[in-house]
């Protein structure tokens, strides 16, 4: 990398917290001066504007999340495994394995659905391909014997996204770590069942 790519991932790499934590609105141009030691022309001479900053931000968290979780699919053997590993992995999302905040998809959707288009696009396409993940996994299930034949993938896949997702907003609101286990725990029975 050059000095602007240094720079420019220095500034994605000390903002991803505050962006995944504070959003998009909370998220001030002087919290991402402090947060880098840098000036406002520095960050304005690697980026064209704050919503620029956001999009790589998010696209660095959410490839962070990728990364961890692709490693601990690619250590199971069978699909039903695979699947498996993900309410496993959930019911630890406040540890320092996640990005912190949590969830940059649910976090940037959630803020972005009705306030700041670009955002919100750039969240759907992450969560079109993990959903597209989830639909490989349980095709790929289906043909290997090790998931019934009638198991409707796509219907699955959602609701997965949707345990996990939900989860991690009820736990974050409520503060009850309970409620992550259970949840967690029922879609475990789910996916067992496919």
């Amino acid at each position: 990398m050059n000095k602007s790519e240094r720079t420019r991932q220095y500034i994605i790499e000390k903002t991803a917290p505050i962006f995944n934590t504070k959003g998009y609105a909370g998220t001030s141009l002087s919290d991402i001066t402090q947060a880098t030691s840098l000036t406002k022309g520095s960050i304005y001479g690697n980026f064209k504007n704050k919503d620029e900053v956001a999009i790589a931000v998010f696209e660095y968290n959410f490839d962070r999340l990728l990364i961890m979780l692709n490693g601990e699919i690619s250590k199971r053997k069978t699909y039903r495994e695979k699947l498996l590993c993900f309410p496993e992995l959930y019911l630890n999302f406040l540890s320092d394995k996640f990005p912190v905040g949590g969830c940059p998809i649910m976090n940037t959707a959630i803020e972005a659905d009705d306030t700041h288009n670009e955002l919100k696009n750039v969240a759907k396409k992450a969560l079109v391909k993990w959903f597209d993940s989830f639909v490989y996994l349980i095709n790929r299930g289906k043909e290997k014997g090790e998931f019934k034949s009638t198991t409707n993938a796509e219907d699955k896949a959602l609701i997965i996204i949707s345990l996990i997702e939900g989860a991690i907003m009820i736990t974050k609101v409520t503060g009850k770590t309970n409620y992550l286990k259970s949840l967690m725990n029922s879609l475990k029975t789910i996916i067992e069942d496919f």
